[in-house]
């Protein structure tokens, strides 16, 4: 998988779309349920369940404090914080600044959390490289679980997740230097057919 942001550069791995791949393969018949690709963070592996995707992500090291949040590199580096509303939060202002003054030229995703429930979260996402919110990050929801279980603001390693985008879950396991068996899972529903002439 070669993934490309809004600004024509290449982009470092996208769990949303790396779900995406494996359902469009899946939809043209090229795998049953079942798929293993490789990204520009290494190999990954997939299984469709239902309507869901659970892919599995790198396995991650300890999250890192930063900036009055947490740091984690889950394929893309991402910066996580706690707030109190998430939906108050300027997330277009907050994002691009600490995207540009922590991060510098490389940059970050900024992510805002939000408790919902004991094993809930609400996450909204600035992205580096598209340069704005978008609706639903998924190495960025991934981060985020990590570090809400790592920061005992939820409970457990399987983190149910609300994005603008949708609805997405995430489960993990402790290691000894960081967390293993990282799967992002939600769903992947084809919105439109088009063709292009090259």
């Amino acid at each position: 998988m070669v993934y490309y942001n809004s600004d024509g550069h290449d982009s470092s791995m996208c769990g949303n779309g790396g779900r995406c791949l494996v359902k469009f393969a899946q939809d043209v018949g090229q795998i049953k349920d079942e798929a293993r690709f490789i990204a520009v963070d290494g190999p990954h592996e997939a299984k469709l369940v239902n309507d869901w995707v659970h892919l599995k992500m790198i396995e991650t090291g300890a999250p890192q404090g930063k900036d009055q949040g947490q740091f984690l590199d889950t394929g893309s580096p991402h910066h996580v914080l706690r707030v109190d509303d998430v939906n108050s939060t300027p997330v277009f202002e907050e994002g691009r600044r600490l995207r540009n003054e922590v991060y510098g030229q490389e940059g970050a995703n900024i992510n805002f959390v939000e408790k919902l429930d004991r094993n809930k979260i609400y996450v909204r996402t600035y992205e580096r490289g598209v340069e704005n919110e978008t609706y639903s990050c998924g190495t960025g929801v991934t981060a985020a679980a990590i570090i809400a279980s790592d920061q005992n603001w939820v409970e457990g390693n399987n983190v149910a997740i609300q994005t603008l985008g949708g609805d997405l879950a995430v489960s993990f396991e402790p290691s000894s230097n960081g967390y293993k068996e990282v799967w992002l899972k939600g769903p992947a529903v084809r919105v439109f057919r088009g063709t292009f002439e090259i």
